[in-house]
């Protein structure tokens, strides 16, 4: 539309961000055995271009799924250009010009081996596609997630795995908690300092899936948004060209309420404080740790830890106070400090910095 906002025009280029199939395969490997028996729901995914749906698709046998849906968004940015997974289009209702893009759902409750080739693959799905009757049809609307098309699709599911859009993560979440589902889905790492969604860290509620904080991933993205990031950004650090194919590079982790092993494992403490190794906040009553392996076994205060430190995040060892900054600063006391903003500040050698990214933690007693 003419008359969106420049900030709203960039959300949406960032949402639209397209996973790679290695990516998927990396984190849904430790899922198999809660899979097993389910109802998938992949509702931000043209079937005929995300690998969602074709990971799920070719290893519909394997992982034992009871049903598989996939819904796409209409317009999508790519919907019908480099990504296509599939030589064929989507159906057409009697009248529809075959130029014009339109949302639609596939629901799979089979997968056969029809080549013979002794197991499921990409043309077994194609061969799907082509001749199985009702698998595709039209949505009625858009495909959006919160239209009531796509939420009675949802109350279908029993595990929602897709990547949905960045700037809409809270309002996406908040729907699938609402609704009491199992999900795995892909975010910006800077989502956890929002508040609803650390809140829901703090309950219990959701948490880290398997892919460490610390590495990005690389997305494949509309051409044109290719094109802006070459000419305004560098090489590296918001996008990498691979064989000639610009990607885009992101922050993201994997957000889940499935249950994760290493949410179990306890994180070994060795470390004795010191007030020299474990300098205090100016402005909160909390030292400031530079690793999680770092935590001190012997001080039972608040410690300010990276995001990194939700890698090793046991319920059972740790509890989440708070994020230290703005209004989630103030209510766990947090005093206006650093330039007059409520941010946590740091005095080194004569020097006040602000900290970003922190989490406030505390050790559980035994």
């Amino acid at each position: 539309m003419a008359n969106k906002s420049l900030g709203s025009a960039k959300k949406e280029r960032n949402d639209e961000y397209y996973t790679q199939l290695v990516d998927i395969e990396n984190e849904l490997r430790h899922y198999s055995e809660q899979l097993n028996g389910k109802v998938v729901f992949c509702n931000c995914d043209d079937p005929f271009e995300s690998n969602f749906f074709k990971y799920f698709a070719m290893n519909f046998n394997r992982l034992g799924l009871k049903k598989l849906i996939a819904t796409c968004y209409n317009p999508s940015a790519i919907a019908g250009s480099q990504l296509a997974l599939f030589d064929i289009k989507p159906p057409l209702k009697k009248g529809m010009n075959k130029n014009t893009k339109h949302s639609y759902k596939i629901e799979i409750t089979e997968v056969k081996d029809y080549d013979g080739s002794g197991s499921t693959n990409l043309d077994d799905v194609k061969y799907l596609l082509k001749h199985g009757g009702n698998v595709l049809s039209l949505l009625k609307g858009d495909g959006d997630f919160r239209t009531n098309e796509s939420v009675e699709l949802l109350k279908q599911a029993d595990v929602v795995i897709t990547n949905p859009p960045f700037s809409l993560l809270r309002e996406y979440i908040a729907q699938l908690i609402t609704h009491n589902k199992q999900f795995i889905i892909v975010g910006s790492i800077h989502s956890l300092h929002y508040k609803e969604i650390f809140e829901l860290i703090k309950l219990n509620k959701l948490w880290l899936g398997y892919k460490p904080t610390g590495t990005d991933m690389l997305f494949n993205i509309p051409e044109e948004y290719a094109v802006e990031l070459v000419e305004t950004k560098k090489e590296g650090s918001a996008y990498k060209i691979i064989d000639g194919v610009v990607m885009g590079r992101a922050a993201v982790i994997w957000y889940t309420n499935l249950d994760v092993a290493k949410r179990h494992e306890n994180l070994t403490l060795f470390k004795k404080y010191t007030p020299e190794e474990y300098p205090k906040y100016d402005n909160l009553d909390a030292i400031e740790v530079n690793q999680a392996v770092n935590i001190p076994e012997d001080y039972d205060g608040y410690m300010g830890v990276f995001d990194s430190f939700l890698d090793k995040y046991n319920p059972d060892q740790f509890e989440l106070i708070g994020i230290p900054t703005g209004n989630s600063g103030k209510v766990i006391g947090v005093t206006k400090n650093y330039r007059g903003r409520t941010d946590i500040s740091i005095t080194r050698n004569g020097k006040t910095s602000c900290p970003y990214s922190r989490i406030i933690i505390k050790k559980i007693k035994q």
